[in-house]
């Protein structure tokens, strides 16, 4: 079964709040997690003592309307105007049970190897990534990075500016620099996720090429090539901000799309894109495309 969650920004005086209003809305499930690294020491008995600055994750199904769980969380009058969220792929648990039990390298297309850091890689005149994601989504098991992966190995890099739109732990961006691109552009709107990119690329080597925003942050720019590992629904909102990112005749690839929604994905960028075939691997796919002159 596919997973997403959602991911709040809180403290010690709604998180609770949060949690109840996610529980009310369908949550699979509701987490604390702590935003910094502040000890709590042993509380008193009965109570729940909770970090000044929190993060609340709960858990859905990946076909549940997010939408109608955000209206709930801004109709609170204590959060309208405040809430800070992100909504993410979840990594899939068989998938990420494989990789951490076994610590195997996976090989995507004929050329590129995605490698834990920890481990020795297997063919050295091969195109390597040494990752770990840490706290970011992208290790390369999940079927969404996967289906990038095998598309960025597939094209032409050389020279290319590379834009990956949601970044996570910058796997995308690095496997395109390790492709052959010259420049490449990670946006993001979770900090851990820019750090991360960061860490990973100076382990490639590769951090003279790589730069990471958050939206506001990023300066203004049009990319030969954008991957976006996101969501339907923010791809399917945000189209105007992915399309503007990208060239004339530009490459754009976009996953994170379970395959019921495929369709819905493509029908927005129809009019701006030709689209190629859609490609699926398992509940997911990739709908991908050249953008019109």
């Amino acid at each position: 079964m596919a997973w997403i969650q959602i991911r709040i920004n809180a403290n010690a005086d709604n998180a609770e709040l949060i949690s109840d209003l996610l529980m009310d809305t369908g949550s699979a499930s509701v987490t604390y997690v702590d935003a910094k690294d502040t000890p709590i020491y042993e509380p008193k008995l009965g109570t729940v003592q909770l970090w000044a600055d929190t993060t609340v994750i709960g858990l859905y199904d990946a076909n549940h309307d997010m939408d109608s769980v955000v209206a709930t969380l801004n109709a609170e009058a204590t959060l309208a105007d405040k809430l800070v969220y992100k909504i993410e792929q979840l990594e899939d648990k068989d998938w990420e049970r494989e990789w951490m039990d076994n610590f195997h390298p996976i090989q995507f297309g004929e050329r590129l190897w995605i490698c834990p850091s920890w481990r020795d890689i297997p063919d050295p005149d091969a195109v390597n990534v040494l990752l770990d994601p840490g706290l970011a989504f992208g290790t390369g098991t999940h079927a969404t990075t996967a289906l990038c992966l095998k598309w960025l190995e597939s094209q032409d890099l050389t020279g290319k500016t590379v834009v990956d739109f949601g970044c996570g732990s910058g796997i995308l961006g690095i496997a395109a620099i390790k492709l052959g691109a010259e420049r490449m552009i990670g946006i993001d709107i979770d900090p851990q996720a820019l750090e991360a990119s960061r860490d990973n690329a100076k382990r490639n080597g590769v951090a003279d090429k790589l730069e990471v925003y958050l939206p506001e942050d990023q300066p203004e720019f049009t990319a030969d090539i954008v991957v976006a590992n996101i969501l339907a629904q923010p791809l399917r909102e945000l189209h105007e901000v992915i399309l503007g990112l990208l060239k004339p005749n530009g490459k754009i690839a976009m996953s994170g799309i379970l395959e019921e929604q495929a369709q819905s994905v493509a029908d927005v960028y129809a009019p701006f894109l030709a689209l190629d075939e859609v490609a699926v691997e398992g509940e997911w796919t990739r709908v991908s495309g050249v953008k019109k002159a």
